[in-house]
């Protein structure tokens, strides 16, 4: 249960310091794109009356949350990432599965250990005791997994979609200082 514990905090964690509104914007004021690079990605960048280049995404990241919220996997669905939508739902599917056959069991070892009480052994079939505790507990573990994934489910659509207009072609180029070509570095693949 500690480990729960501990993967819930991480969670938690992590998504309230994603949660602050980061644009790309923040990221490119400093760097002037020339007509040159501004002609490939024309579909994501605006031209500013001053000549500055702003950069414009394609998908919001809180519309991919909210529509994760409503449906799990619907943000994915929005981000074009079409196969979490089978992992999300496979795993859902499963751990609500989960839940009602634990909780089942919990109640009919429930019922069999009240029905074991008796006026000359008020404690009951202990067996039958530890069964029913261990169903329930098991019943509470795939609760906490179907949180888990469903808050997963929300982080992933959101991290998605701010990086849906990242660039992961094979010619990655970084220049520092172009102007005077003093460190270029280049990968070609």
């Amino acid at each position: 249960m500690n480990f729960i514990r501990s993967a819930f905090f991480i969670l938690t964690v992590c998504f309230l310091f994603n949660s602050h509104k980061l644009s790309a914007q923040t990221f490119l004021k400093p760097f002037q794109i020339s007509e040159k690079k501004t002609s490939l990605l024309s579909d994501t960048i605006n031209k500013k009356s001053n000549g500055k280049a702003v950069f414009k995404m394609k998908k919001d990241p809180w519309k991919a949350v909210l529509y994760s919220a409503i449906l799990p996997g619907a943000g994915q669905v929005y981000n074009k990432s079409y196969w979490k939508v089978p992992v999300i739902a496979g795993l859902g599917g499963y751990f609500v599965y989960g839940i009602i056959n634990n909780n089942n069991q919990y109640l009919d070892y429930k019922n069999l250990y009240a029905n074991s009480q008796t006026p000359e052994n008020p404690s009951g079939n202990q067996s039958l005791r530890n069964l029913r505790e261990f169903y329930l507990d098991e019943r509470d573990n795939f609760i906490v997994y179907s949180l888990i994934l469903y808050l997963v489910n929300l982080i992933d659509a959101y991290v998605d979609a701010q990086l849906y207009d990242f660039d992961v072609s094979d010619n990655i180029k970084l220049g520092i200082l172009q102007k005077n070509n003093f460190a270029k570095l280049s990968f070609n693949f």
